[in-house]
């Protein structure tokens, strides 16, 4: 028979369980680790920071747990102001890249300890119940060390959700697994957040963990969140060229607004005309004005210039050459020199290659103009990249 771990604790309508930061903030003498900010982490979702090295997204959580007094601003709880609180008086766990597990207690003990530091002598039925949850019942008389790197880690969340957290924190949880371990693990978090239902505020630097785990992700960049939303909503419609670079490969093309209207903006680049929607774009669009058109690659169709006459009418379109290509197996990914942008990237699935797109090639790239966004043309190209101060990085701060 299947346990129920969700009727072990209180309703998740009683517990309060969603986190406000109200103004909150955090230096370190001249040096500022968050700017003051406002978040609100609904009750029961799956949240993510996401963002790469130095950007605040573990401090920020580690204010949330009480292990950084915030120089600004409060932490609610609920309806409880907890800011005052040390640690071990809020109601949340933390799990930590580092398993942190006891190695000299089978994974029976180390879930059970918790509930056997507060003097509950009758655990049986609810380390039973939390081994059955991450699925590792039959390895309850285990040592850790017997255990592998995923299995380890699930101990790990089992022991921080015996205690009934209203918030469970996870900070960089899968940073030490291999790819194939990280992904499938991506999954168990999510499948375990499902079925307790408390608040999960996972912090990342990998865009695809976020993606696939969370409900809502917050973008933060240099202390501040640069964006929020539905991960489908961030990566469909950046608000900043940080966004829309960190999140995926975004081509970004810097044109000058032709005309507005009908709900559409034609901008100039290059010699020839794009259109966007005008709601999809983030900046002024009077014309004459400056905008950074974007359009991710995988929304882009590759077509040999022998072969333009059968471009359909209405799409948004560029010429160019190809200068790479590289076969990653479900699809290829091609670098494009172009008057419009010189490394414009398509990526097209393997499914009928045409043997013609080789470097060299003459090439029209086109979309339909329902995919591209516009942003404002006053920020760097080059934000969210690789190498770029206060950027993609590999390091989780």
């Amino acid at each position: 028979m299947t346990t129920n771990p969700t009727k072990t604790r209180p309703d998740a309508a009683d517990r309060g369980g969603d986190v406000r930061l109200a103004g909150i903030g955090k230096t370190y003498g001249s040096f500022t680790a968050v700017h003051p900010l406002d978040l609100t982490v609904a009750r029961g979702s799956f949240f993510a920071l996401l963002g790469a090295s130095g950007c605040g997204k573990t401090t920020t959580l580690r204010m949330i747990a009480g292990l950084e007094e915030p120089s600004s601003g409060t932490v609610h709880l609920g309806d409880r102001d907890v800011t005052a609180l040390p640690p071990y008086k809020r109601p949340v766990n933390t799990v930590f890249q580092s398993y942190a597990l006891f190695p000299h207690l089978d994974i029976y003990e180390n879930v059970a300890f918790g509930l056997r530091r507060r003097g509950i002598r009758s655990v049986k039925k609810q380390v039973g119940e939390m081994l059955d949850l991450v699925q590792l019942g039959e390895q309850a008389r285990r040592k850790p060390h017997q255990l592998s790197g995923g299995q380890q880690q699930r101990v790990a969340v089992a022991r921080a959700l015996i205690n009934h957290p209203e918030v469970l924190l996870l900070d960089e949880p899968l940073g030490a697994l291999d790819l194939k371990l990280r992904r499938r693990m991506q999954l168990e978090l999510k499948r375990i957040q499902t079925e307790v239902g408390i608040t999960f505020v996972h912090v990342t630097h990998d865009q695809e963990e976020a993606m696939t785990m969370a409900d809502r992700v917050a973008v933060m960049n240099a202390g501040r969140v640069e964006q929020l939303g539905a991960p489908a909503d961030l990566y469909e419609n950046p608000r900043t060229t940080f966004v829309a670079n960190f999140l995926g490969t975004s081509n970004l093309v810097e044109a000058e607004v032709d005309t507005r209207g009908g709900g559409d903006v034609v901008v100039k680049a290059a010699g020839g005309k794009l259109v966007l929607p005008g709601a999809r774009c983030s900046a002024p669009a009077q014309a004459g004005g400056r905008v950074l058109v974007g359009i991710r690659p995988e929304k882009i169709t590759l077509t040999h210039a022998d072969d333009a006459g059968s471009v359909p009418e209405g799409r948004n379109r560029i010429t160019g050459t190809i200068s790479n290509t590289s076969f990653i197996g479900v699809s290829t990914q091609y670098v494009v020199d172009c008057a419009a942008c010189p490394e414009f990237e398509v990526y097209a699935q393997n499914i009928d290659r045409d043997p013609r797109l080789v470097p060299g090639a003459d090439v029209v790239l086109h979309w339909d103009p329902a995919h591209t966004f516009g942003l404002d043309a006053g920020q760097s190209v080059l934000a969210g990249t690789t190498g770029e101060a206060g950027t993609a990085g590999d390091g989780a701060a």
